[in-house]
């Protein structure tokens, strides 16, 4: 047996959640290991789509770019009925004012996992891959994990925490003795990335609805790819793993009456969807994040997105726990926000899929009648777009509910303790560009913000590590979206998210929040 290796964090899975969440620890410094069962990153597109919350997270660790580019922007979803265009809705620009990304980006997970493997690569980290947990056990310290190598030896991996980024079927689940409710919708779904040759133009998503189903074909980067989702009826009562490709064509065609060549199919699959999350998303040393915490329905494209921000909330908490910075409460509310965001996920994706695919009959009247000609006017409308947009985007997810979200003075505010940053420009750049280093950020704004040079002194002296100082002038977009015009301040999380909004524009509110709501310690 090999020595036994020595880290933080033993992470569990390197799929898009595990592979984000190592991204964001080494931007804290801290130590990890990843195993990964499989060989390699996969070669299926599964996700494919990344929200504005996301490629914020992506921007930070300079990756957004390259997303985008990789990508395909969902410009407009044209809905078809019985073969014909009924109604277009135009999204390109939807989060526009909203987020520096107002838009869908069409992007196969396989090329996500991939750029985040790189990224991991470039800053001399790795994933053994091959390598599969066996069990693990914890102790008041330390978790010791027992894994399968891709030599057949059996190896020891002690860590400070291990975070299960291991699946639905999530062995880490099981074994910290945490339940997965929830239920089973029991039509079986298709799924196929493949070239179409038809009369419809590429630039949008193409929404089939007939009585009781559907059938969508959303564009991948590359002449005429198309990723094909859809539904079989209720009567259909064949096991998943006996359905053959031809079923899944034949279907594709009668559901779109539309006359179309399928060619060059990559991959397909079957599956039935669920709809469940774990009971709590941690135990004692270990933690669960993605779809080994939550799964729901595909309606949104929700699910890798919200994995990728488990580890975002997990990844500044755990690091300062690590570094001795804050007591083990800071953990607790890993569970507290992440769960609870969990829980309206799936209610959320739950209505969302019961519109798409449900057999109601008045669903069915709205989706076949009603929706189509009021489309084009929907995102017109200025409250239907600032209401969308920040759902499905996740931009608009806040933990106003929290425990680290101290309330006390942001009752003038129209932005409150909890709420992500808004996305707005100084002096013609965008907020988020002054937020790319992994600590806590005090912002003043203020009508003369260079009258607070001895408070930034102070903060680097006392907070140097954890706490960076901006001061912004107030501009009337800064006034239209805080809602006063007097000087104030915002303590950002390390995940940029509001701690604390307050008119007091002190080194105390700083040092109270850190040391009451986080248990900072100093020493």
């Amino acid at each position: 047996m090999k020595t036994r290796i020595e880290t933080d964090i033993l992470i569990i899975g390197a799929g898009p959640t595990g592979l984000s969440l190592a991204a964001q620890l080494l931007r804290y410094g801290i130590d990890f290991v990843v195993v990964e069962k499989n060989t390699g990153i996969t070669p299926y597109s599964k996700a494919i789509g990344v929200h504005a919350r996301t490629l914020e997270i992506f921007d930070q660790i300079g990756l957004a770019r390259e997303a985008v580019a990789k990508g395909a922007i969902a410009g407009k979803a044209r809905l078809l009925i019985n073969g014909k265009i009924r109604g277009q809705l135009e999204f390109s620009d939807i989060g526009k004012g909203l987020s520096p990304f107002p838009f869908v980006l069409m992007l196969e997970q396989s090329k996500t996992e991939h750029f985040l493997y790189e990224y991991l690569q470039r800053h001399h980290s790795d994933v053994l891959w091959n390598t599969e947990l066996q069990s693990f056990s914890q102790d008041a310290d330390r978790i010791v994990a027992q894994v399968r190598t891709s030599g057949g030896e059996t190896q020891a991996i002690s860590a400070k925490y291990l975070v299960g980024c291991d699946g639905p079927k999530s062995m880490v689940r099981h074994q910290l003795g945490l339940t997965f409710g929830g239920s089973t919708f029991e039509r079986i779904f298709y799924v196929a990335d493949a070239q179409v040759d038809w009369r419809m133009s590429h630039d949008a998503l193409h929404v089939c609805f007939s009585p009781n189903s559907f059938v969508v074909f959303f564009p991948l980067k590359g002449e005429k790819r198309y990723r094909i989702v859809g539904v079989f009826p209720e009567e259909f009562n064949k096991d998943e793993g006996d359905i053959l490709y031809e079923e899944i064509e034949s279907r594709i065609k009668t559901e779109s009456k539309l006359d179309l060549d399928i060619s060059d199919v990559e991959w397909f699959s079957t599956y039935k969807v669920h709809t469940r999350h774990a009971n709590k998303f941690s135990a004692g040393r270990g933690f669960l994040a993605g779809d080994s915490a939550h799964v729901h329905t595909p309606a949104g494209a929700q699910g890798m997105n919200t994995g990728i921000q488990d580890g975002y909330n997990l990844a500044w908490k755990i690091a300062l726990a690590i570094r001795g910075k804050a007591n083990s409460k800071l953990l607790d509310t890993y569970n507290e926000e992440r769960l609870q965001n969990a829980k309206r996920l799936l209610k959320t994706t739950d209505r969302f899929f019961g519109f798409a695919a449900g057999t109601d009959w008045l669903m069915n009247f709205f989706r076949l009648h009603v929706l189509p000609p009021l489309a084009k006017h929907l995102f017109t409308l200025d409250a239907v777009r600032k209401f969308v947009f920040p759902l499905v985007s996740q931009i608009g997810i806040n933990y106003r509910q929290s425990s680290l979200s101290n309330h006390a003075g942001d009752q003038q505010f129209e932005v409150k303790a909890g709420d992500r940053l808004p996305y707005f420009l100084v002096d013609g750049k965008s907020i988020y560009d002054s937020l790319p280093q992994a600590k806590f950020h005090f912002f003043v704004f203020s009508k003369e913000p260079s009258h607070f040079q001895a408070l930034r002194d102070e903060l680097k002296n006392r907070f140097a590590d954890f706490v960076d100082f901006n001061g912004f002038s107030i501009s009337p977009e800064v006034q239209e979206i805080f809602g006063t015009n007097k000087d104030f301040s915002v303590l950002l999380r390390p995940d940029n998210h509001v701690g604390h909004i307050s008119s007091d524009i002190s080194l105390g509110t700083v040092q109270d929040y850190l040391t009451r709501f986080v248990g900072f310690s100093a020493s």
